[in-house]
């Protein structure tokens, strides 16, 4: 703390610069940011490197302005990034995230679908003192909540239901929830793709089921990220 004297001569004590960058610091350990997307920044994503798709800046421009108007203008919605491999969904969520804690001192939570499924399934062992309960109730408490790769699981009565308590949690108590998927926002049946449709890809429909998908148009703006697969290209691994 501070001591701030006024014009009037009284004396207030303000909270020090120091201890704001001390909470901050914890709610970005609480978060719990896997360490290879730990420089993932608004500053480190790629959006104007050669043959880049118009379509990285946007999401980038639309991302920085979820930021600035957050809560006030975003009221309980959050994003859901679609797109195929290595276009950057990942890196940009967790921006938002860091963004997030860094400027407004948000409480987030980064979860990987595929590892938090894994975990709800591993707390079922009599073996394992974890409950379900235990593990899902950051994950409904959670400000901010980013979902990465939602759908990557095999879908199953099971993993729909899970999905299912999940988002209706988070959007019954109208928390704000960051989503990417590789898989395109559609219905099931698939995307028509190839020499006259002969080839189908499946949807965000197909892992999720429907009810889920139509779920998420209420509770998140479609941002779409189209483009070549980054990782194959300029952010291929290299010795220096």
């Amino acid at each position: 703390m501070r001591v701030v004297r006024r014009a009037d001569g009284s004396s207030v004590a303000e909270p020090c610069e120091c201890r704001y960058a001390t909470r901050v610091t914890a709610l970005m350990e609480r978060a719990r940011i896997p360490r290879r997307y730990q420089h993932c920044s608004f500053d480190s994503y790629e959006a104007s490197f050669p043959g880049a798709d118009p379509s990285l800046a946007a999401a980038h421009l639309m991302a920085r302005r979820f930021v600035d108007g957050y809560p006030a203008t975003t009221e309980g919605r959050g994003l859901l990034l679609t797109g195929s491999i290595g276009v950057g969904k990942t890196h940009l969520a967790v921006g938002i995230l860091q963004a997030l804690i860094m400027e407004k001192a948000v409480r987030g939570l980064f979860c990987d679908y595929r590892e938090l499924l894994k975990e709800i399934q591993h707390s079922y062992n009599p073996q394992v003192a974890t409950t379900e309960l235990e593990i899902l109730r950051p994950v409904f408490e959670a400000e901010v909540l980013v979902l990465d790769e939602l759908g990557a699981a095999k879908p199953t009565e099971w993993v729909w239901d899970t999905v299912a308590h999940i988002l209706n949690t988070r959007y019954n108590d109208k928390r704000t929830t960051i989503i990417t998927t590789n898989y395109a926002d559609a219905a099931p049946g698939g995307v028509a793709t190839g020499p006259r449709a002969a080839m189908r890809e499946e949807t965000l429909g197909d892992r999720i089921g429907e009810r889920m998908r139509s779920r998420l148009a209420e509770m998140c703006v479609t941002i779409k990220m189209t483009g070549a697969d980054f990782r194959q290209g300029v952010g291929r691994a290299r010795f220096g």
